[in-house]
Protein backbone atom coordinates (compact mmCIF):
# COMPACT_ATOMS: atom_id res chain seq x y z
CA UNK A 1 0.00 0.00 0.00
CA UNK A 2 1.18 3.45 -0.86
CA UNK A 3 1.11 6.10 2.12
CA UNK A 4 1.81 9.84 1.56
CA UNK A 5 2.54 11.09 4.51
CA UNK A 6 2.49 15.02 5.54
CA UNK A 7 4.07 16.31 8.53
CA UNK A 8 6.58 13.49 8.74
CA UNK A 9 9.38 15.55 9.64
CA UNK A 10 7.45 15.64 13.32
CA UNK A 11 7.02 13.66 16.32
CA UNK A 12 4.60 11.31 15.56
CA UNK A 13 5.02 11.52 11.80
CA UNK A 14 9.12 9.97 12.01
CA UNK A 15 7.60 7.44 14.06
CA UNK A 16 4.41 6.63 12.12
CA UNK A 17 6.77 6.67 8.70
CA UNK A 18 8.90 4.13 10.61
CA UNK A 19 6.04 2.05 11.70
CA UNK A 20 5.17 1.92 7.94
CA UNK A 21 8.23 1.12 6.45
CA UNK A 22 8.89 -1.60 8.68
CA UNK A 23 5.38 -3.12 7.70
CA UNK A 24 6.46 -3.37 4.29
CA UNK A 25 4.51 0.14 3.01
CA UNK A 26 5.75 2.04 0.46
CA UNK A 27 5.75 5.25 2.09
CA UNK A 28 6.14 9.20 0.36
CA UNK A 29 7.57 11.66 3.50
CA UNK A 30 6.26 15.54 2.91
CA UNK A 31 7.12 18.36 5.12
CA UNK A 32 7.78 21.92 4.93
CA UNK A 33 9.42 23.01 2.36
CA UNK A 34 8.93 20.46 0.03
CA UNK A 35 4.89 20.65 0.72
CA UNK A 36 3.21 23.80 1.91
CA UNK A 37 0.19 22.01 2.65
CA UNK A 38 -2.00 25.77 2.12
CA UNK A 39 -1.45 25.19 -1.13
CA UNK A 40 -3.98 23.20 -2.69
CA UNK A 41 -2.79 22.45 -6.31
CA UNK A 42 0.72 21.06 -4.83
CA UNK A 43 -1.32 19.12 -2.53
CA UNK A 44 -3.49 17.73 -5.45
CA UNK A 45 0.16 17.01 -7.23
CA UNK A 46 1.65 15.15 -4.66
CA UNK A 47 -1.33 13.01 -3.46
CA UNK A 48 -1.73 11.64 -7.05
CA UNK A 49 -1.06 8.11 -6.81
CA UNK A 50 -1.40 6.84 -3.11
CA UNK A 51 -3.50 4.56 -1.66
CA UNK A 52 -3.71 6.75 1.88
CA UNK A 53 -2.93 10.08 2.85
CA UNK A 54 -1.95 10.68 7.06
CA UNK A 55 -2.06 14.38 7.94
CA UNK A 56 0.33 14.81 10.87
CA UNK A 57 0.95 18.83 10.12
CA UNK A 58 -0.76 20.69 12.44
CA UNK A 59 -0.42 24.23 14.28
CA UNK A 60 -0.17 22.91 18.46
CA UNK A 61 1.11 25.92 20.05
CA UNK A 62 -1.99 25.75 22.38
CA UNK A 63 -1.25 29.12 23.70
CA UNK A 64 -0.37 30.56 20.73
CA UNK A 65 -3.30 29.60 18.93
CA UNK A 66 -5.26 32.11 20.64
CA UNK A 67 -3.17 35.17 19.74
CA UNK A 68 -3.05 34.03 15.88
CA UNK A 69 -6.06 31.75 15.35
CA UNK A 70 -6.49 32.79 11.75
CA UNK A 71 -2.97 31.25 11.34
CA UNK A 72 -4.36 28.04 13.59
CA UNK A 73 -7.28 27.97 11.68
CA UNK A 74 -5.55 27.69 8.32
CA UNK A 75 -3.01 25.04 8.92
CA UNK A 76 -5.01 22.98 10.96
CA UNK A 77 -8.41 23.73 8.72
CA UNK A 78 -8.08 24.91 5.83
CA UNK A 79 -4.61 22.85 4.91
CA UNK A 80 -6.69 19.50 6.10
CA UNK A 81 -9.25 20.40 3.83
CA UNK A 82 -6.68 20.70 0.74
CA UNK A 83 -5.41 16.75 1.73
CA UNK A 84 -8.68 15.49 1.93
CA UNK A 85 -9.92 17.31 -1.29
CA UNK A 86 -6.67 16.06 -3.09
CA UNK A 87 -6.72 12.13 -1.57
CA UNK A 88 -10.49 12.30 -2.45
CA UNK A 89 -9.81 13.09 -6.42
CA UNK A 90 -7.18 11.10 -6.61
CA UNK A 91 -9.10 7.51 -4.91
CA UNK A 92 -6.95 7.50 -1.97
CA UNK A 93 -8.27 7.56 1.73
CA UNK A 94 -7.35 9.87 4.69
CA UNK A 95 -6.26 9.74 8.14
CA UNK A 96 -6.37 12.85 10.07
CA UNK A 97 -5.10 13.29 13.48
CA UNK A 98 -6.78 15.20 15.66
CA UNK A 99 -7.56 15.99 19.30
CA UNK A 100 -8.78 15.65 22.63
CA UNK A 101 -8.72 19.21 22.95
CA UNK A 102 -11.99 19.12 20.42
CA UNK A 103 -13.59 18.63 24.08
CA UNK A 104 -14.42 21.13 27.18
CA UNK A 105 -13.06 18.65 29.45
CA UNK A 106 -15.71 18.87 32.02
CA UNK A 107 -17.05 15.58 31.74
CA UNK A 108 -16.98 12.60 34.31
CA UNK A 109 -16.70 9.63 32.22
CA UNK A 110 -14.70 8.64 29.00
CA UNK A 111 -15.84 10.73 26.15
CA UNK A 112 -17.23 8.11 23.21
CA UNK A 113 -16.45 8.89 19.14
CA UNK A 114 -19.61 10.18 18.45
CA UNK A 115 -19.85 12.44 21.90
CA UNK A 116 -20.54 16.33 20.62
CA UNK A 117 -17.45 18.55 20.66
CA UNK A 118 -17.26 21.44 22.52
CA UNK A 119 -14.14 23.40 22.59
CA UNK A 120 -13.30 25.97 25.29
CA UNK A 121 -9.87 26.62 22.89
CA UNK A 122 -9.02 28.17 19.71
CA UNK A 123 -6.81 24.93 19.22
CA UNK A 124 -9.45 22.60 19.79
CA UNK A 125 -11.85 25.38 17.45
CA UNK A 126 -8.98 25.23 14.81
CA UNK A 127 -8.99 21.02 14.95
CA UNK A 128 -13.00 20.31 15.48
CA UNK A 129 -13.27 22.44 11.55
CA UNK A 130 -10.30 20.05 10.41
CA UNK A 131 -11.82 16.77 11.37
CA UNK A 132 -15.26 18.68 9.61
CA UNK A 133 -13.56 19.90 6.61
CA UNK A 134 -12.19 16.58 6.11
CA UNK A 135 -15.19 14.45 6.75
CA UNK A 136 -16.99 16.54 4.17
CA UNK A 137 -14.12 16.29 1.37
CA UNK A 138 -13.00 12.82 1.95
CA UNK A 139 -15.71 10.42 3.58
CA UNK A 140 -13.68 7.57 2.98
CA UNK A 141 -11.55 8.85 6.11
CA UNK A 142 -10.12 8.13 9.64
CA UNK A 143 -10.20 10.69 12.03
CA UNK A 144 -7.68 9.77 14.97
CA UNK A 145 -8.27 11.84 17.81
CA UNK A 146 -5.28 11.66 20.47
CA UNK A 147 -3.91 13.09 23.71
CA UNK A 148 -0.59 13.85 26.05
CA UNK A 149 1.36 12.93 23.04
CA UNK A 150 5.23 12.66 23.40
CA UNK A 151 7.79 10.72 21.72
CA UNK A 152 11.41 10.33 20.93
CA UNK A 153 11.70 13.03 18.36
CA UNK A 154 12.19 16.81 19.20
CA UNK A 155 12.68 18.34 22.48
CA UNK A 156 9.50 18.12 23.25
CA UNK A 157 7.18 16.21 25.24
CA UNK A 158 6.36 16.07 29.00
CA UNK A 159 8.34 13.07 29.81
CA UNK A 160 11.78 15.08 28.72
CA UNK A 161 10.41 17.72 30.01
CA UNK A 162 10.65 16.51 33.47
CA UNK A 163 14.11 14.86 32.73
CA UNK A 164 15.27 18.23 32.16
CA UNK A 165 13.70 20.16 35.60
CA UNK A 166 14.97 17.19 37.30
CA UNK A 167 18.28 17.68 36.42
CA UNK A 168 17.51 21.32 37.45
CA UNK A 169 15.59 21.16 40.65
CA UNK A 170 15.65 19.26 43.76
CA UNK A 171 12.05 18.60 43.54
CA UNK A 172 8.98 20.38 41.37
CA UNK A 173 4.92 20.65 41.91
CA UNK A 174 2.68 19.08 39.33
CA UNK A 175 -0.87 19.45 38.54
CA UNK A 176 -2.61 16.57 40.25
CA UNK A 177 -6.22 17.64 39.02
CA UNK A 178 -6.12 17.48 35.68
CA UNK A 179 -6.37 13.49 34.35
CA UNK A 180 -5.98 12.08 30.59
CA UNK A 181 -3.85 9.24 29.22
CA UNK A 182 -0.33 9.94 27.85
CA UNK A 183 -0.01 8.58 24.89
CA UNK A 184 3.63 7.73 22.93
CA UNK A 185 3.85 8.54 19.22
CA UNK A 186 5.23 4.96 18.34
CA UNK A 187 1.95 3.23 20.01
CA UNK A 188 -0.12 5.63 18.53
CA UNK A 189 1.22 5.21 14.51
CA UNK A 190 1.12 0.91 15.34
CA UNK A 191 -2.68 1.43 16.29
CA UNK A 192 -3.15 3.83 12.74
CA UNK A 193 -1.86 1.41 11.02
CA UNK A 194 -4.12 -1.36 12.44
CA UNK A 195 -6.80 0.62 11.37
CA UNK A 196 -6.24 0.84 8.00
CA UNK A 197 -4.80 -2.66 7.27
CA UNK A 198 -7.79 -4.15 9.33
CA UNK A 199 -10.54 -2.04 6.91
CA UNK A 200 -11.93 -0.41 10.41
CA UNK A 201 -14.78 1.53 9.25
CA UNK A 202 -14.37 4.95 8.33
CA UNK A 203 -15.45 7.87 11.00
CA UNK A 204 -14.06 9.20 14.66
CA UNK A 205 -11.71 6.62 16.36
CA UNK A 206 -9.52 7.75 19.97
CA UNK A 207 -6.17 6.92 19.37
CA UNK A 208 -4.66 7.41 23.22
CA UNK A 209 -3.01 5.20 25.57
CA UNK A 210 -5.56 2.66 27.61
CA UNK A 211 -6.17 3.44 31.40
CA UNK A 212 -5.76 7.11 33.02
CA UNK A 213 -3.68 9.67 35.03
CA UNK A 214 -3.07 12.98 36.17
CA UNK A 215 -0.11 15.15 35.26
CA UNK A 216 1.06 14.42 38.60
CA UNK A 217 1.33 10.36 38.16
CA UNK A 218 2.90 10.62 34.88
CA UNK A 219 5.82 12.89 36.72
CA UNK A 220 6.39 10.42 39.27
CA UNK A 221 6.19 7.69 36.53
CA UNK A 222 8.69 9.52 34.44
CA UNK A 223 10.71 9.74 37.29
CA UNK A 224 10.44 6.08 38.37
CA UNK A 225 11.69 4.98 34.47
CA UNK A 226 14.84 7.89 35.38
CA UNK A 227 15.98 5.96 38.34
CA UNK A 228 15.14 8.94 40.74
CA UNK A 229 12.95 9.25 43.60
CA UNK A 230 9.31 9.98 43.00
CA UNK A 231 9.12 11.88 46.05
CA UNK A 232 10.55 15.07 44.49
CA UNK A 233 7.36 15.13 42.58
CA UNK A 234 4.90 16.82 45.03
CA UNK A 235 1.11 17.44 44.07
CA UNK A 236 -0.34 21.06 42.94
CA UNK A 237 -3.57 22.14 41.75
CA UNK A 238 -4.37 23.84 38.40
CA UNK A 239 -5.90 26.60 40.29
CA UNK A 240 -2.43 27.26 42.33
CA UNK A 241 -0.85 26.26 38.95
CA UNK A 242 -2.30 29.06 36.78
CA UNK A 243 -1.67 31.84 39.32
CA UNK A 244 1.94 31.15 39.40
CA UNK A 245 2.40 30.39 35.70
CA UNK A 246 -1.05 31.78 33.66
CA UNK A 247 -1.86 30.60 30.13
CA UNK A 248 -3.58 31.88 27.54
CA UNK A 249 -5.64 28.93 26.43
CA UNK A 250 -7.99 26.96 29.02
CA UNK A 251 -6.87 23.35 28.99
CA UNK A 252 -9.49 20.46 29.61
CA UNK A 253 -9.62 18.87 33.00
CA UNK A 254 -10.50 15.94 32.01
CA UNK A 255 -9.16 14.28 28.72
CA UNK A 256 -10.06 10.20 28.77
CA UNK A 257 -11.33 9.12 25.38
CA UNK A 258 -13.31 5.94 25.65
CA UNK A 259 -11.95 3.32 23.17
CA UNK A 260 -14.86 0.89 23.11
CA UNK A 261 -15.06 1.62 19.62
CA UNK A 262 -11.77 -0.74 18.71
CA UNK A 263 -13.28 -3.36 20.78
CA UNK A 264 -16.60 -3.56 18.69
CA UNK A 265 -14.84 -3.89 15.55
CA UNK A 266 -12.12 -6.30 17.27
CA UNK A 267 -8.97 -4.15 16.89
CA UNK A 268 -6.85 -3.68 19.58
CA UNK A 269 -6.87 -0.35 21.11
CA UNK A 270 -3.69 1.06 22.39
CA UNK A 271 -1.73 0.12 25.23
CA UNK A 272 -1.89 0.94 29.14
CA UNK A 273 -0.24 4.32 28.86
CA UNK A 274 1.86 2.89 32.06
CA UNK A 275 3.26 -0.03 29.67
CA UNK A 276 3.61 2.43 27.15
CA UNK A 277 5.97 4.93 29.17
CA UNK A 278 8.50 1.71 29.62
CA UNK A 279 8.77 0.73 26.48
CA UNK A 280 9.21 4.30 25.52
CA UNK A 281 11.67 5.24 28.35
CA UNK A 282 14.78 4.06 26.45
CA UNK A 283 14.40 5.93 23.77
CA UNK A 284 12.72 8.85 24.63
CA UNK A 285 14.29 9.88 27.86
CA UNK A 286 17.91 8.85 26.15
CA UNK A 287 20.61 11.06 27.05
Amino acid sequence: MRWFVAGANGMLGQDLCEVLEAAGHDVTRRDLPELDILDAAQCLEQVAGHDVVANCAAHTAVDKAEEEEGLAFAINAVGAANLARAAAATGASMVQISTDYVFAGDADSPYAADAPPAPVSAYGRTKVAGEWAVRAECPQSWIVRTAWLYGAAGPTGFPKAMKRLAAARDSLTVVSDQVGQPTWTRDLAEAVVRLVDQGAPFGVWHGTGSGQCSWFDFARATFEELGLDPERVQPITSAEYAAMYPAAAARPAYSVLSHDKWAAAGIAPLPDWRDGLRRAAPTVLAD
